[in-house]
């Protein structure tokens, strides 16, 4: 695999929202009732958020993005996305809660039902790093405030993430919104996870 992800055949998954793609970043405007939500509390069931996502067989590897966002409605989020079918997949993101805080979070969609794990940030920070996992169908999910230092948000397992999957970025504004999101710093490495002990 090309460590560069930009240097990577992209796949549109969802062309919702203004894409430019540049030699050394993404720029997504996010269009307005976007989303990646199946069933789970809200009854809904929302899957057309915008995504650039790559394919790969390789059960070993790690992907990492950095992420900036000047999101300011409710819901707006932008992040990484593992995306295999509607009923399945997962994601990494800040959300956007209010003027005094967001909502980092993962979720994780399996047959069909989504759940959702978070933690409160500050409103005001507007940038981070997320690194994407695999260890065959098994996979974490970390961010970085600085790039540097990871730390952990999800270990999940995928039934149908075992063999050839698509993985990337996306953003969406599930309310009546729009905003811009940034990713650069797109890089596929070897596996950064280690095996348990």
């Amino acid at each position: 695999m090309n460590p560069n992800f930009l240097n990577n055949q992209l796949e549109y998954t969802y062309d919702n929202g203004k894409w430019t793609v540049d030699e050394d970043r993404v720029e997504l405007i996010t269009s307005p009732h976007t989303d990646l939500w199946q069933r789970t509390y809200y009854g809904f069931q929302n899957d057309n958020a915008p995504m650039i996502q790559i394919g790969t067989d390789k059960p070993y590897f790690s992907f990492v993005a950095k992420v900036e966002f000047d999101s300011s409605h409710r819901f707006d989020q932008a992040g990484v996305v593992l995306y295999l079918d509607s009923d399945n997949w997962i994601k990494g993101s800040v959300e956007y809660e209010n003027q005094d805080f967001q909502r980092l979070g993962s979720v994780v969609t399996h047959n069909g039902y989504s759940d959702w794990a978070t933690q409160d940030i500050a409103a005001s920070i507007q940038t981070v790093w997320y690194r994407l996992s695999r260890r065959e169908s098994d996979y974490q999910l970390e961010y970085s405030l600085d790039g540097k230092d990871f730390k952990q948000m999800r270990i999940t397992h995928l039934d149908k993430g075992a063999d050839t999957i698509q993985f990337g970025i996306y953003a969406c504004s599930p309310e009546d919104s729009s905003f811009k999101a940034t990713f650069s710093e797109l890089s596929i490495l070897p596996c950064q996870w280690d095996a348990h002990a």
